[in-house]
C-alpha cells in the first residue's frame, strides 16, 4: 500500500542550448522569487556563469535572490546527494519549485530519488519542473508530455495541449 501523503504537480521544459535554457527560466523565476517562492535547482550542466553574464546586462528587482540560488551542476546518481540538497534548501513555511533540466535518463535519476525523498519528507506539496534538452528525446516526447500536468515556456506556465495543437493526453486506467 503506497500511502502518498503529498501532492506533486509536474510542469515540462524543453531547451536546445544551456543559453536557451537560461533565458527561458529566468523571467519565471523572477516572478516565483515575487511571490516568495523558494527555487531548488538540480541541473546536469552548470549554467552559473550563463546566470551571472545575464544578471550583469538585465535590471532585475530579484537579482541578488538569483545569484544565490545553486546554478552548478550536481551528480544526481547517488541518492544521498539529492536528500542532502532537499533537506538543505526546502523551506518548510512556503511554496517550493524544483527546477531540474538535463538527459532524460538523468531527469528520470533525479525525479527517482526525489519521489524516495518525499516519501520521508514531511512536504505537502511540491512543484517539479523538468527541462529536457531537446536532442536527446526526439521520439519520446508525448511519452514525456503525459508524465507532466503544464508546460513551461518563455510565456510562462500553459496547458499542454495550447502549446501542442492536438495533444491529448492518455489517460491511464488503474482498474
Amino acid at each position: 500500500m503506497n500511502n502518498k501523503n503529498y501532492q506533486v504537480e509536474k510542469l515540462c521544459g524543453f531547451y536546445v542550448s544551456d543559453w536557451h535554457l537560461t533565458t527561458t527560466i529566468l523571467p519565471y523565476i523572477n516572478s516565483k522569487i515575487d511571490e516568495k517562492t523558494k527555487v531548488i535547482t538540480i541541473l546536469e550542466n552548470n549554467i552559473e556563469e550563463n546566470i551571472k553574464v545575464l544578471m550583469e546586462k538585465l535590471n532585475l528587482k530579484n537579482k541578488n535572490e538569483i545569484l544565490s540560488i545553486r546554478w552548478t551542476s550536481v551528480d544526481g546518481k547517488k541518492y544521498i546527494n539529492i536528500e542532502n540538497i532537499l533537506n538543505k534548501e526546502i523551506s518548510k513555511n512556503t511554496e517550493n519549485i524544483i527546477l531540474i533540466s538535463g538527459n532524460k535518463n538523468y531527469i528520470d535519476v533525479i525525479n527517482n530519488n526525489i519521489s524516495k525523498w518525499l516519501e520521508k519528507a514531511n512536504i505537502k506539496s511540491i512543484k517539479i519542473i523538468d527541462f529536457f534538452e531537446v536532442t536527446e528525446f526526439n521520439n519520446n516526447i508525448v511519452n514525456i508530455l503525459d508524465g507532466h500536468d503544464k508546460i513551461l515556456n518563455t510565456c510562462g506556465e500553459r496547458e499542454i495541449s495550447d502549446v501542442f495543437d492536438g495533444y491529448c493526453k492518455k489517460v491511464v486506467n488503474n482498474e
